[in-house]
């Protein structure tokens, strides 16, 4: 005698009451306890409720391995509702790990046969979410036949579950080639009606009636799966590409009825004809216009059709725009939707380029559309929506390397982005405007980044810095330019900058012997305003210790007049050493300047011997040697 259990509302109802995960799990418990004795009672009216509680136990996380066993004893019903509940736990519960799942193979194809669309259409999804690579390669034949089923409910089904059986088996791809042509002529794109909801499948496939009045229970389209399928197959085998190339013509012929007179207003969201569609199409023709000119060439003006036609104002625009973009930099002859034409293009051209003359004068027919893709995403960076933003940085940051010239143009766009308060935005748009940089602009965009360097997050403060400091050792107008550049990035952002950025910048004042004078007057003034920023500190140091006569003589005429005291000098490189900011690096430095000073000063040199011997008997083992060394030297000299 089977004990009473609760039913499925019951149930979910007492473990939503739970107060706590304990009480929720005596529930479940308890009402295992009543599945598993339902189970062995055997009894086959019972079977799928309690299938369907133990599914639910499942989706919340508790262990429900003994009903895989169930699950298949339901597919085996001849029942409707059992095959419904019995598909369904086999879905949920059974995976390729496992090996229960290879003894529904031979149901599915029975059920496969069957005729009965509802239940084909159990069997096909089944199929499509846990068929492991055996069961695809036992039953290729079966889908193949019903992929031409009459229903087009089955054929949909049929054609997403090809998708699966070609990733998980690449060499079925010979199997379902010659029937993805017939099925681009499919027309039906909308409500399916008519499908049987069967208390019986095998009453109706004996010829029950069917009502007529019940439509689908879902919308889809068997072109939309088709074009799917194929996108598998050009993706997998070489064959299947060179044999779909010859369908480019009829692929352009319904993108562009979608575009120009709408393919069908159910599937129209936003204004844009079913962009589900259109986006797959675009991927399709992606790929079978890569590296081949007669596909490419015969898709240009159509790209260009969409471009223009496709209204922005909503997502769904955006993505089919999206979409075409990336078709149009892939396909080899889209050369001329990419780069910038060799005339000047106006400073500000028409966002909406559609309706206007292109025949006019001189200009090309493909004037227009030479940056039509750069100027879409341009479109995109204007947009209100962050997502569209982030995602036209990111495309034309994948652009700027082919088409330098045709992104420069979107430039003081891409810089206003800096500014977004939007962390990802924001980098993105550093990346971007760093590879903007040429040596026409290095001027302009980088006191643009220098201006973000000093308000920007402190996360990015470093990618900033290191951005402009190669931007300036690439594009540097002249040096004297270049190391002022690094020494405003070394005063706003020196803790950030790459550890080689000290050595690059005594590498560059050293060889510029024309800018010694000028280089250690700014050093000096910029540390006597701030010892906290360490590279600055160091090359300071380094500087004054090299050309402290220069500094002394006061005698450059880049800067304003300074006079600076010898005894100036070294209080403040004494600061520098007794600074607890200094890092052990920093004081070395500062040491090293003061031994050289003492060479290049005419006053008494026992003020800097007194300062060095005091670090003969440092801590740090590198300081405590070179102090030592210094004072052994400086003794021999003076002797």
């Amino acid at each position: 005698m089977v004990m009473s259990s609760l039913k499925l509302q019951d149930l979910i109802e007492e473990i939503r009451g739970a107060k706590t995960q304990a009480q929720e799990r005596e529930v479940i418990q308890k009402e295992c306890a009543h599945i598993r004795a339902s189970f062995r009672e055997g009894d086959p009216l019972q079977r799928h409720r309690q299938l369907a509680k133990l599914l639910y136990v499942h989706m919340l996380g508790y262990p429900a391995h003994f009903g895989q066993m169930e699950c298949l004893k339901l597919i085996a019903s001849p029942r409707f509702i059992d095959k419904r509940v019995g598909y369904l736990g086999a879905m949920l519960l059974l995976d390729e790990r496992q090996d229960a799942h290879l003894l529904i193979t031979n149901s599915i194809k029975n059920d496969l046969s069957l005729g009965v669309p509802a239940v084909q259409g159990l069997a096909l999804c089944t199929l499509s979410t846990m068929g492991s690579a055996e069961m695809c390669r036992d039953l290729a034949t079966e889908v193949e036949k019903l992929l031409l089923e009459r229903s087009p409910y089955v054929r949909k089904k049929a054609v997403l579950t090809a998708v699966h059986m070609i990733r998980k088996v690449p060499e079925l791809s010979d199997t379902f080639l010659p029937v993805c042509a017939k099925l681009l002529h499919e027309r039906h794109h909308g409500e399916t009606r008519g499908l049987p909801i069967p208390s019986s499948a095998l009453a109706v496939a004996k010829g029950g009636k069917r009502d007529r009045n019940r439509s689908s229970p879902g919308k889809g389209s068997v072109l939309l799966g088709t074009i799917t399928l194929i996108t598998e197959l050009c993706e997998r085998s070489p064959a299947a590409l060179k044999h779909f190339r010859k369908v480019v013509p009829q692929l352009v012929q319904i993108l562009r009825t979608l575009v120009m007179t709408g393919y069908s207003t159910e599937h129209s969201i936003s204004g844009v004809s079913d962009p589900f569609l259109q986006v797959q199409i675009l991927r399709l023709l992606r790929i079978l216009g890569r590296n081949h000119e007669e596909s490419s060439e015969s898709m240009n003006d159509l790209l260009a059709q969409v471009a223009t036609n496709t209204d922005t104002s909503r997502n769904a625009g955006s993505a089919v725009l999206f979409e075409t973009v990336l078709t149009i930099v892939d396909i080899r002859s889209a050369a001329g939707l990419r780069v910038p034409s060799p005339i000047p293009p106006p400073v500000a051209p028409p966002p909406h380029p559609a309706g206007k003359d292109r025949s006019c004068g001189r200009q090309s027919p493909l004037l227009k559309e030479q940056v039509l893709a750069v100027n879409i995403l341009g479109r995109f960076l204007l947009n209100s929506d962050k997502n569209i933003r982030y995602v036209a940085l990111t495309s034309l940051l994948r652009l700027v390397q082919s088409d330098h010239s045709a992104v420069q143009r979107h430039r003081p766009t891409v810089v206003e982005c800096l500014r977004e308060p939007d962390a990802s935005l924001s980098r993105r748009a550093l990346e971007l405007s760093l590879a903007l940089v040429n040596s026409s602009n290095v001027r302009a965009m980088t006191q643009e980044l220098q201006g973000f360097l000093e308000t920007c997050p402190l996360d990015l403060r470093a990618d900033c810095a290191s951005g402009i400091l190669l931007a300036a050792e690439r594009f540097a107008p002249t040096k004297r330019w270049h190391i002022d550049t690094i020494l405003r990035v070394l005063t706003m952002a020196g803790t950030h900058v790459r550890d080689d950025a000290v050595a690059n910048l005594t590498q560059l004042i050293g060889g510029a012997q024309e800018l010694h004078a000028y280089s250690v007057r700014r050093l000096y003034s910029a540390l006597a305003q701030d010892i906290s920023q360490q590279p600055l500190v160091q090359v300071a140091a380094w500087c004054i210790g090299e050309y402290g006569d220069l500094l002394l003589e006061g005698s450059c005429e880049e800067t304003e007049p300074l006079q600076v005291e010898e005894e100036e000098v070294l209080a403040l490189l004494e600061r520098v050493l007794q600074s607890h900011m200094s890092l052990p690096a920093t004081r070395g430095y500062a040491l090293t300047a003061l031994m050289k000073l003492s060479t290049r000063l005419r006053g008494d040199n026992n003020r800097i011997r007194q300062v060095v011997s005091i670090y003969g008997s440092c801590l740090d083992v590198e300081l405590q040697q070179r102090a030592v060394e210094y004072n052994t030297s400086s003794g021999s000299t003076t002797t």
